[in-house]
């Protein structure tokens, strides 16, 4: 059963990190380009910021997930917390092809605000049956949150 538990563990955070490895891949050839061009506000972080805190939000979100699978048995409430917090992940590897690789400030908004949306919600099923996992969610959606009025920021003023 340790193994097991270790396998699903292993399997959440390589999962997590691989979104933002992808992620990474949109993001760095146009970071010198596109990006250091567009008008951002004074409160934009250091680029060099984003990875550090990704990945720590990767690995909540993984222990997250693992928390999910590994603590709970099958239940509907479980389906929707673990269907939810997929959603939320495939939305996060939207968002960055749509505003880096298609350079698309505006549908980067919608798909900022969706995201938000399904971490909000991820949370709250999570909640129902783990107040733990459902914590867990709560600094990336404050990150997202924070991403996302950085999002709307640079969508006013370019």
């Amino acid at each position: 059963m340790k193994t097991l538990s270790f396998f699903r563990l292993v399997l959440a955070v390589g999962l997590c990190l691989a979104v933002g490895a992808v992620g990474s891949l949109v993001t760095t050839p146009q970071i010198p380009t596109w990006y250091a061009a567009l008008a951002k506000p004074a409160w934009t972080p250091p680029d060099a910021l984003f990875p550090l805190v990704w990945t720590v939000l990767y690995v909540l979100m993984a222990v997250t997930l693992w928390r999910l699978w590994q603590l709970h048995n099958p239940s509907p409430e479980r389906r929707r917390a673990v269907g939810l917090w997929f959603l939320q992940l495939a939305l996060n590897a939207l968002w960055t092809p749509v505003f880096f690789g298609f350079e698309a400030i505006g549908w980067g908004m919608v798909v900022i605000g969706a995201l938000w949306l399904a971490i909000l919600a991820t949370i709250l099923a999570c909640a129902r049956i783990d107040s733990t996992a459902g914590w867990l969610m709560v600094p990336y959606l404050l990150w997202v949150s924070y991403a996302t009025a950085l999002n709307a920021a640079i969508l006013a003023m370019n």
